[in-house]
């Protein structure tokens, strides 16, 4: 049964769920965790291929379910994955068709967890941000702080009438592989986070309008002052953070 609050929308196409086993590369080797894992489509095919599977679902009636009908290799978690410590759980890769209402805290929160590889569903316009480029409609926030944690591709747009009930957009299967170095340097990755929300919430200000909002002063020196952030690529706007960190925080 279908409960909004929790976001849910089950993949029904088989199908699908089999090619998001193919891209995930599993072996018996493998510890995978799911998120949401619902009825299970999804579940039984990981269970086949990988060494175990870590599911975790909020929903106590969907638990009593999965608890009755997946193979011994299915470790049943119940819960809300945002409240749970992933350092408490092993797991090597992620496979889940992610309950769509929590994509952004759950994906900068499996980013900090250390791990080989994710195959993750999320909403088309969502994982077109996750993408985006300087200059693009859909650059943002999430373009940006995902450029410095992970590589990221769209593998395939999969149609809204492949779940039910179907969402109210088209989804997409995306491939997320964690940098074991960063392809930049950040002084500090709280104030760059901070800082990045603080231009896109106000995207079509030149930058300068912005710093100046918040240090109460800009220096003639900084760099890139006169264009405003969708402008800048994430290095351009790592190096302004560095500068800003550097002259206004840990120097005062």
């Amino acid at each position: 049964m279908y409960k909004k609050k929790f976001g849910q929308h089950f993949l029904k196409d088989l199908s699908i769920a089999k090619k998001e086993i193919r891209y995930a590369d599993l072996t018996k080797q493998d510890r995978v965790l799911e998120i949401g894992p619902g009825y299970g489509i999804l579940t039984r095919l990981l269970a086949g291929k990988a060494g175990e599977v870590i599911a975790v679902e909020i929903d106590p009636k969907l638990v009593f379910h999965l608890k009755i009908s997946m193979p011994s290799n299915v470790k049943i978690i119940e819960g809300d994955i945002l409240k749970i410590d992933l350092n408490k759980l092993s797991f090597n890769k992620i496979v889940s068709n992610l309950p769509f209402h929590i994509s952004s805290p759950i994906t900068f929160k499996l980013l900090e967890y250390n791990f080989d590889k994710a195959i993750l569903m999320y909403q088309k316009e969502f994982a077109e941000r996750m993408i985006a480029k300087t200059g693009d409609k859909n650059y943002s926030r999430l373009s940006v702080m995902l450029s410095y944690k992970a590589k990221c591709r769209i593998l395939e747009y999969v149609s809204k009438r492949c779940f039910s009930p179907p969402p109210k957009v088209d989804t997409c299967i995306v491939e997320l592989i964690p940098y074991k170095t960063p392809p930049f340097h950040i002084e500090n990755e709280v104030f760059f986070s901070n800082l990045v929300k603080e231009f896109f919430n106000h995207r079509r200000k030149k930058i300068r309008y912005t710093i100046k909002s918040l240090f109460k002063t800009i220096d003639r020196d900084i760099p890139f002052q006169e264009r405003r952030i969708e402008e800048l690529t994430p290095i351009e706007i790592a190096e302004l953070s560095n500068i800003l960190y550097n002259k206004y925080v840990k120097s005062s």
